[in-house]
């Protein structure tokens, strides 16, 4: 692989502030390009040898969404090869990206969300689970922003929690009494859990890994295990409860920039997508607003 890839992640990490998730799906997506070049240099790329890339990756089965990643990351990578001056020109800033289909966010109601919270038991493990659900549901945050949650980012007394986003953003989330009243509860069984990681608040409670930090996967596999028991809701993710926490602000009345800035949006367009999944507010209005509805 060529050498600049190296520098070119080094400049994501570092000025970027790129996720390690994103720097490995980089990295990852270079050494397949690098593959199909074979022995041709990063000089020799043109719009062609894109568009042959695009066809190859096209006849190779590849989702749309993952070609749509490898071509960002080429994007990025081609831009700061021309910027840094490793190569005079730049061929994907001629190549369109493949376009996506925009699907709805999956979005639980109100009463499977409650059916969910309610569904750990008392004993630690459930107490922690609880916690945890209650959090993401409260906070709207994404499973990273969890995991890297430490014992003080909590504040009991003015009710948010400090959080770290995407590009290590940081960011107060505030968090209802509900979900702190879960998480006091949890800290008063948290030394059951041991403590490799004493500073994070959410810790493993599996044999081998007790007292570790919580990784994305245990918060998945937990989430999984109370979907099962409660709702059965297919394709469920962590990122789920954060879909319905913004989705059921708006159906109660929030208004959009609120609900950009709880979510830690960049865009407001990247939010405007729960405006078409706020289904009850659209009948309210509906209801309200034709002379026919009634």
């Amino acid at each position: 692989m060529d050498p600049s890839v190296d520098k070119f992640l080094t400049y994501l990490k570092a000025e970027k502030n790129y996720s390690s998730h994103t720097l490995s799906a980089y990295s990852n997506d270079l050494k397949e390009f690098s593959r199909f070049l074979g022995d041709r240099s990063l000089p020799s790329v043109d719009i062609f040898t894109l568009r042959k890339y695009l066809a190859f990756l096209k006849e190779k089965g590849f989702a749309k969404k993952t070609i749509a990643r490898r071509m960002a990351a080429l994007r990025t990578y081609f831009k700061f090869l021309n910027r840094e001056g490793w190569l005079d020109t730049n061929p994907v800033a001629l190549l369109r990206s493949p376009k996506l289909e925009k699907r709805l966010p999956i979005v639980l109601d109100e009463r499977e969300v409650h059916e969910l919270l309610e569904s750990p038991d008392g004993d630690p493990a459930g107490k922690r689970d609880k916690a945890i659900l209650e959090t993401l549901y409260s906070a709207g945050m994404r499973v990273s922003e969890l995991i890297g949650l430490e014992i003080d980012h909590v504040d009991f007394i003015g009710g948010v929690c400090r959080v770290w986003g995407k590009g290590s953003k940081e960011r107060l989330c505030p968090i209802g009494d509900r979900a702190l009243r879960s998480i006091r509860r949890y800290l008063e069984v948290r030394h059951e859990f041991a403590g490799k990681s004493q500073k994070a608040l959410f810790l493993n409670h599996s044999s081998h890994k007790s007292g570790s930090r919580l990784t994305a996967r245990s918060v998945r596999r937990i989430l999984e295990k109370y979907i099962q028991k409660t709702c059965r809701r297919e394709k469920v993710s962590p990122h789920t409860l954060r879909h319905s926490f913004a989705t059921h602000l708006l159906n109660h009345g929030a208004d959009l920039r609120s609900v950009q800035e709880l979510l830690g949006h960049e865009n407001l367009s990247t939010t405007q997508i729960y405006t078409h999944v706020s289904v009850e507010r659209l009948k309210e209005a509906y209801q309200k607003a034709h002379p026919r509805a009634g």
